[in-house]
Formats: structure tokens, C-alpha cells, sequence
């Protein structure tokens, strides 16, 4: 068992507390009205290095290490929420057509991730362009400021909405 720290970031959508496990993350939390700290392993340095990028409009990929999901499944559904590019969306159903899932699975999925912004289930809509669920920060509020802020600072190609 490793040793967790943990560091907290401001960010335009409220404090964010970044877990670490070990050598890899474990969790992303966007949470309100917390104390700042900054964690002082290289690994929350960096994380928190890579989300004010991402913030800033300055990063649309993350390279860390992530904590791996328990199942071979998840592992899959993750790397496909993963492979949305930044700027763009598809929908529970055409998430889980590409996985050959089923668009609740993907729904179980996105609720359970815990590891928004970096694992991007925001980018994942209900049919027809609706928001649907978001378990971070203030809900669907704070999932549209997520694509609203992607499609700010984020070229949108073929991928769109499905």
C-alpha cells in the first residue's frame, strides 16, 4: 500500500484536490472553497503544473501516470473516453458503439471516474447533444464550462457530436 499525498489548486472552476498514490494519480476532485496547498512529490508538481496549463489553454493532453482501473473492462471504457480529443464530443450511444458496449456501461463509467478533466467524461453527452450527468464540481453547470472552455482554446474536427 502506498503512502497518499495530496495537493490543492485553484482553478476557475473552484479548488481542484489532486491524490496521488505512490507513483501515480489516483483521484481529481473539484471541490469549493478550499485552502490551497501544494503537495511537493514530482508527481503533484506536475499534475498541477499540467492542469493550469490545460486551464490556461496552453495543454490539450495530460502525460501522467494514471492509478489502473481493476478490471480489464474499465481499463477499455477509460481508454476510450480517453481517445475523445480535446474540443470534442460524442454521445453515451456512439461511445459505446466504438467500445462495443452499451451506453449505460459508458454512462457507469463517466459517473465513477475518478479522475475528471483528465479522463475527460465531460466530453461525453446524452443523445442529441444534451448534457446529462456530471459528478464534479457543480454538475452539468460545471460540464459546460469544461466544453465551453474547449471550444474556446480547441480546434473541432470530424469528431463531432454523433
Amino acid at each position: 500500500m502506498y503512502a497518499r499525498e495530496q495537493t490543492i489548486i485553484a482553478t476557475p472552476i473552484g479548488t481542484i484536490r489532486l491524490v496521488a498514490a505512490g507513483d501515480a494519480l489516483e483521484s481529481v476532485t473539484i471541490e469549493r472553497d478550499r485552502t490551497v496547498s501544494r503537495g511537493t512529490s514530482t508527481l503533484l508538481q506536475a499534475a498541477s503544473r499540467q492542469i493550469d496549463q490545460w486551464f490556461a489553454g496552453e495543454r490539450q493532453l495530460f502525460d501522467l501516470p494514471l492509478v489502473p482501473i481493476a478490471s480489464p473492462r474499465g481499463a477499455v471504457l477509460r481508454a476510450g473516453i480517453m481517445a475523445i480529443s480535446y474540443g470534442n464530443m460524442l454521445s453515451y450511444g456512439a461511445l459505446a458503439r466504438s467500445l462495443n458496449s452499451s451506453p449505460r456501461a459508458i454512462g457507469q463509467a463517466c459517473a465513477r471516474n475518478p479522475l475528471p478533466i483528465i479522463v475527460p467524461c465531460h466530453r461525453v453527452l446524452a443523445a442529441g447533444g444534451i448534457l446529462g450527468a456530471y459528478s464534479g464540481g457543480e454538475g452539468p453547470a460545471t460540464k459546460a464550462w469544461l466544453l465551453a472552455h474547449e471550444q474556446r482554446y480547441g480546434a473541432v474536427d470530424a469528431e463531432r457530436l454523433i
